[in-house]
């Protein structure tokens, strides 16, 4: 039997989980396994997530979306991420990322793992630290591999490895300063234990063997972007291109041993360079499908960057990007609250799905033609069903008494579409009797 999804569509066998795909995306089992086997679409399924609902990310596919949870030191109530995950899950996320980085992660991920039908990706850098209770220098190479191993060995279905800040990457760093120097947690982390050890970063010096560890459980590799701008005065340089470089030629070194591969994209991006960074990730890393952060377009608006991260995700998923990670009002201030999760993933569900219309996937208009329709006949039961926040569409319409219940409280008898089809069925239009 084949070991991975990539192993089985390169030798012309349809799994289940590309069936599944197949038809949850109206596209033909052909076109799933074509892809799938040119690393263009990945399905990250570990073997052992047994709760999972497969989904496909990349060519052609619905823009996905995820959702960030996870204990820290100042906020490690498992029970309150899990409500997060709980609600993820209702709200129709395609994912959830595990980034606890303190206290009894193991404990959390085997749960999240065992009861989410969700994706579920982890850091594994992040518990090299917290699991072990190891400082930065008294971690060894063999450590990293081993936190991979067990997380995977756990059933998450993809692992975000920062493999690309090589040395060679640290020294294009340390040689074009930068305004906000390194701003992925992941990233720093390595950077500083290549600094104190005088090693190379031992995701990319022993690629291989967690190559070998991934093929094992068909784990698909995040490619973590460590060197992604964490503000526009620094995007599109020479750190975050050079990585992108090493990206790339990791991305063949996995593909020729069949394990799936992902590209992390940049942070802080102005507007008018989005379409320039998708297009740059999709050509240096073969078109493996592109998975970004926001990316957030402005710097000045925390408390709204849902909004800020919206805007360049639904500009990104147009040109190309796959898998949106939300971000929530919470970004740059604290952990997000259950009420942050819902803002972040709807304010990022809209910037996907604004995204696939744009781009032309495949019946993704549909959605917005019933509304429209529901609209035109004033069915607001339907308007409800059809809202991408359904509770949220039915409050608003709630809190104010009406004059006319077929209307809102916006316009009342002057609703133009009311009017409208008095005007088409000769009633006489009345505003004020």
């Amino acid at each position: 039997m084949f070991k991975t999804q990539m192993e089985a569509a390169k030798n012309g066998f349809y799994t289940e989980q590309m069936l599944k795909v197949a038809k949850d995306e109206v596209l033909s089992k052909e076109y799933i396994l074509e892809n799938v086997a040119k690393g263009k679409i990945v399905i990250p399924a570990n073997k052992l997530h047994k709760t999972l609902v497969p989904r496909g990310i990349g060519k052609g596919l619905k823009t996905k979306v995820n959702v960030n949870i996870g204990i820290s030191q100042d906020a490690n109530n498992i029970e309150n991420e899990m409500k997060k995950a709980i609600l993820a899950e209702k709200l129709e996320a395609d994912a959830i990322m595990d980034l606890s980085n303190y206290g009894n992660t193991e404990a959390f991920r085997k749960e999240l793992i065992g009861t989410s039908s969700l994706m579920i990706g982890t850091v594994p850098i992040y518990d090299v630290l917290s699991y072990l209770g190891k400082e930065l220098s008294e971690i060894v190479a063999k450590d990293f591999l081993d936190i991979a191993r067990k997380h995977a060995s756990e059933g998450a279905d993809f692992l975000t490895i920062h493999a690309g800040i090589t040395k060679s990457v640290a020294k294009t760093y340390l040689n074009n300063p930068r305004l906000m120097n390194i701003v992925s947690r992941g990233g720093s982390l390595l950077f500083a234990w290549m600094n104190i050890h005088n090693q190379e970063n031992p995701f990319y010096e022993y690629f291989d063997e967690l190559l070998e560890i991934c093929r094992e459980y068909d784990v698909t590799i995040s490619l973590g972007d460590a060197m992604r701008p964490g503000g526009l005065y620094d995007a599109s340089d020479a750190s975050q291109i050079s990585e992108l470089i090493v990206l790339g030629e990791l991305t063949k070194r996995a593909w020729e041993k069949d394990v799936q591969v992902m590209i992390e994209g940049p942070g802080h991006v102005p507007l008018n360079q989005v379409q320039s960074n998708v297009e740059m990730a999709k050509r240096l890393c073969h078109e493996a499908p592109f998975y970004v952060l926001g990316p957030i377009v402005t710097d000045i608006a925390p408390g709204y960057d849902h909004i800020t991260g919206a805007i360049g995700g639904a500009l990104a998923a147009w040109h190309g990007a796959d898998f949106l990670c939300y971000l929530t009002p919470a970004e740059h201030l604290r952990l997000p609250t259950l009420e942050d999760v819902r803002e972040g993933l709807i304010a990022t569900k809209i910037a996907a799905h604004a995204g696939d219309i744009a781009k032309g996937v495949k019946s993704s208009r549909t959605w917005d033609d019933k509304m429209s329709y529901a609209r035109s006949q004033l069915d607001w039961s339907e308007m409800y069903k059809l809202a991408i926040d359904s509770e949220k569409a039915e409050s608003y319409r709630d809190q104010e008494g009406l004059s006319d219940e077929q209307t809102c409280s916006m316009c009342g008898k002057m609703c133009a579409v009311k009017n409208v089809q008095k005007v088409f069925s000769g009633e006489e239009i009345r505003i004020y009797k």
